[in-house]
């Protein structure tokens, strides 16, 4: 079972052992635990962006002098809490809502940031991640997209492709160098974060694939957790992908 998202690989179940049959004892993984789980993460994240948006611009209307501080510090710290995660699942219970709250000052920044730049933006991008998230859902569970292994191979490829295209531009950028065009707003530029969005959705069917075998393999219930931990990571992305694409678009006007 593959999945484009690295902290619901395919060997997240395997890598489980012997312990999965005592923490069934204990209560196994469920679907409608995983969506509450879900639920609760979104609320904290929504929590700490609501406060670092209310704290990003000062009286004056510019940017405050600790802005970058939610900024980096989410952003950093959202990023180790995740590795911690990813090597550490039967932590999720702790780390995915620390996650879910350090992500959140990242994200409210950000967020506060290209709604300055671009009124009206922040509230597209999240009607466009929620609406993306439920209208895959349906797909998904109605049959209309099955995550076969083709379908896995290829949006794991793509991930990874823009993954080295990322960690690429972020090198490159120590040395003053810029990847031309995919980053700016004309067609190129544009196609490329289109590219990008639609593999961001399609990590969301791999994803609801990954929570689904968990629930039917009986995975122990810290995984519940982790499942929801998984699929935040996936939505963070998304919405990120999704204010890139419609800065890039109304910077065209």
């Amino acid at each position: 079972m593959r999945s484009g998202n690295p902290a619901l690989k395919e060997s997240t179940f395997l890598d489980l052992g012997s312990g999965t049959v005592v923490s069934r004892a204990e209560g196994a993984m469920t679907l409608n635990g995983t969506v509450n789980k879900t639920g609760f993460l979104l609320l904290l994240t929504v929590l700490t962006a609501a406060f670092a948006w209310s704290q990003a611009f000062g009286a004056d209307g510019n940017l405050a002098p600790g802005f970058s501080m939610y900024v980096w510090g989410g952003a950093i710290g959202g990023f180790v809490i995740a590795l911690v995660t990813v090597f550490k699942k039967e932590w999720a219970p702790v780390t995915a809502p620390l996650y879910a709250l350090v992500e959140g000052f990242f994200l409210g920044a950000i967020s506060a940031l290209y709604n300055h730049l671009y009124e009206g933006i922040v509230m597209q991008a999240v009607l466009l991640t929620f609406g993306t998230l439920f209208a895959l859902l349906f797909a998904y569970r109605s049959g209309l997209i099955k995550a076969t292994e083709n379908f896995k191979l290829g949006v794991v490829a793509a991930t990874g492709g823009i993954a080295l295209v990322y960690l690429a531009t972020i090198v490159l950028g120590f040395f003053g160098v810029s990847i031309p065009l995919i980053h700016e707003s004309g067609l190129i530029g544009i196609g490329f974060s289109l590219f990008v969005v639609v593999i961001a959705a399609l990590n969301l069917v791999l994803d609801f694939d990954f929570i689904e075998t968990g629930v039917e393999q009986g995975a122990p219930k810290y995984m519940e957790w982790y499942g929801a931990f998984g699929l935040m990571v996936t939505l963070v992305w998304l919405y990120i992908e999704f204010l890139r694409l419609l800065a890039k678009l109304q910077s065209r006007d």
